[in-house]
């Protein structure tokens, strides 16, 4: 059942990433080429920030020269592998947060999209 859903269920596994010390430029390659809204920043297995598209977009042209840790968040919405998906959707629904890391002593174990979850609701809507 859907309720019964957690985010190791439903997270991705094979997450694309960037770190703190790429230049904009190859981040904003990464996600048009994964056709990705934003990446996760790692600092070897340590999940430090996020970079979105929409950041790249409202710094301008200048960005493309800048490190990712000069435009990336900082504060962070994160879960750990055993949160619900009510939960999930709460804080998406709250935040406006298209993406959630999940993470584990701040190590990056999987990323929750948006899509994630209406996979997991269009897998399970009619399971009972």
């Amino acid at each position: 059942m859907i309720e019964d859903l957690c985010a190791k269920d439903i997270m991705l596994k094979d997450v694309i990433v960037s770190s703190p010390t790429d230049l904009v430029a190859a981040a904003k390659l990464k996600m048009v080429r994964a056709n990705i809204g934003g990446v996760p920043v790692v600092d070897g297995d340590e999940l430090v920030g996020l970079i979105t598209h929409r950041d790249v977009l409202l710094a301008g042209s200048e960005a493309m020269g800048l490190k990712v840790r000069d435009l990336m968040s900082k504060e962070l919405s994160t879960v750990t592998k055993s949160v619900n998906i009510k939960e999930i959707s709460r804080i998406m629904a709250d935040t406006g947060y298209q993406r959630i890391p999940v993470v584990e002593d701040k190590k990056l174990l999987g990323l929750i999209t948006q899509s994630c979850i209406i996979r997991a609701v269009a897998d399970n809507i009619d399971k009972k």
